[in-house]
């Protein structure tokens, strides 16, 4: 019997530079919607958007936050060029929206549309490059990555088969 019944992530809160600019990409860009915003005491804002399934990514702004660290508490801004993606213990190295895999090229190039840099899609296997240049057996999870504004990574993921990590 197992002492926790968890069913998903229920939110994860990220942390944004400006609000504005956060709820315009993730609305416009992304066409998630915004479903709460919650006034702090100290005027910031936490709020809301659906992500499906009964789940939500909700984001803080803190209007006297520490400026952000790439390379330390999130991937350093030229990890498309340079394959570094090393973040420090405890970070959020990147989130994976889970999309249906005929639609990974279809959005790939809408994002390419919007001006958004993004990775060309990578076929994740167990082999030592971690990747295979076509999707096959080997295959677990094909996606692509792309970042928000405020350098946060993101993935767009589609689950090949159901993976036994063990």
């Amino acid at each position: 019997m197992k002492d926790f019944h968890i069913r998903g992530i229920n939110h994860i809160a990220l942390v944004c530079k400006d609000m504005e600019r956060t709820v315009d990409f993730y609305t416009q860009t992304l066409g998630l919607n915004l479903i709460k915003k919650i006034a702090l005491p100290d005027g910031g804002q936490h709020f809301f958007f659906d992500i499906g399934n009964g789940d939500a990514l909700a984001f803080f702004w803190f209007p006297q936050a520490p400026e952000a660290s790439p390379g330390i508490a999130s991937v350093r801004p030229d990890a498309f060029q340079t394959g570094n993606i090393v973040t420090a213990h405890a970070s959020l190295n990147h989130l994976a929206f889970n999309v249906p895999v005929e639609k990974l090229e279809e959005y790939r190039e809408k994002l390419l549309e919007k001006g958004v840099q993004v990775t060309p899609i990578l076929h994740h296997a167990d082999v030592p490059s971690g990747y295979v240049p076509e999707r096959d057996e080997s295959t677990f999870i094909s996606s692509f990555y792309f970042f928000d504004p405020d350098g946060i990574l993101l993935e767009f993921a589609a689950n090949i088969v159901k993976a036994n990590c063990l």
